[in-house]
């Protein structure tokens, strides 16, 4: 199976890193994400996830290291956990862990929300965002 890597980028619009390594499973979403077709990026990313439950079915771990992201991209983010989920629920060995930026309450509330919604244990740690 195939690796998902996207290199972020700045602009008009943010496009958060991504890496999606199926040798290790770690996956790891970082950076800004603020989209002109939110849906039709976390999509790919949600194909990929089923492919590797489907295909490698080891444990995985999925970091979240977003400094911002915008509503669209909050509702998408949610579907990525939510099929996270799902396997966890079949089973599956998953571990989310979600870095905030230490100066920024509300993506770690965000991340206290998507844990009501999903049932999803979610490891939240702060750290220093880089300038």
């Amino acid at each position: 199976m195939e690796n998902l890597e996207i290199k972020g980028e700045s602009g008009v619009y943010f496009i958060p890193n991504v890496k999606l390594n199926a040798q290790s499973g770690v996956c790891e979403i970082s950076g800004e994400s603020y989209l002109e077709d939110t849906s039709e990026f976390y999509n790919a990313i949600n194909n990929w996830l089923e492919q590797y439950f489907k295909e490698v079915n080891k444990s995985l771990t999925f970091n979240f290291r977003l400094t911002y992201f915008n509503t669209s991209s909050s509702r998408s983010i949610l579907d990525v956990l939510r099929v996270l989920k799902k396997y966890e629920e079949k089973g599956s060995q998953v571990t989310v862990n979600w870095y905030y930026p230490e100066d920024d309450d509300s993506i770690a509330e965000e991340a206290e929300d998507y844990m009501k919604d999903t049932g999803l244990k979610i490891n939240m740690f702060s750290f220093e965002p880089e300038d």
